[in-house]
């Protein structure tokens, strides 16, 4: 028993449906959004077959929409970066499925090896490029879908510097 609550807990939880969440067919909280890029990853045979390598642009494909959502497979060649952008109002996931990226921001540079996740709020700026010899695969949830990319020519990314835009 605990000392700290008389409360206890009697028989299997799983049982008592009424205190169940139902499950959700489409995500719609952040860590259901990174669970669902979690999935798409573990789960290689859904993208891996996908994946292309073109040295003069960076190749994505658009994997899965839903409601309010889209996910996207890129791929990154030795040198290939996305410049400094952010995603308008969108909020995101990136996952390296594959090799290493580095994420520069105007608070510094990270590495974003095989597995790594960031979770990204609108109008957060930054540059992704693959400065490694070998080539990078990453997957992109967006919520709401990607409907612009601001490009940042400043050296620092601040979301207030917007002087030109992408249209996706």
């Amino acid at each position: 028993m605990n000392s700290d609550s008389d409360l206890q807990i009697a028989g299997d939880l799983l049982e008592v449906p009424h205190l169940l969440q139902p499950p959700r067919e489409h995500p719609a909280t952040v860590a259901d959004f990174v669970g669902l890029a979690r999935s798409i990853a573990a789960d290689r045979a859904r993208w891996e077959h996908l994946v292309r390598y073109d040295a003069t642009t960076r190749w994505y494909h658009r994997l899965r929409t839903g409601p309010g959502y889209e996910v996207w497979l890129l791929s990154w060649v030795p040198g290939q970066g996305s410049g400094r952008h952010d995603h308008g109002p969108s909020s995101g996931v990136l996952t390296v499925l594959d090799g290493t990226l580095t994420e520069r921001t105007e608070r510094g540079t990270r590495a974003l090896a095989s597995g790594a996740q960031r979770v990204f709020a609108p109008g957060y700026a930054h540059e992704v490029v693959n400065d490694t010899l070998e080539p990078a695969v990453s997957l992109h949830v967006y919520f709401p879908g990607l409907t612009e990319m601001p490009m940042h020519t400043a050296p620092h990314c601040e979301a207030r510097e917007r002087p030109r835009s992408v249209t996706v």
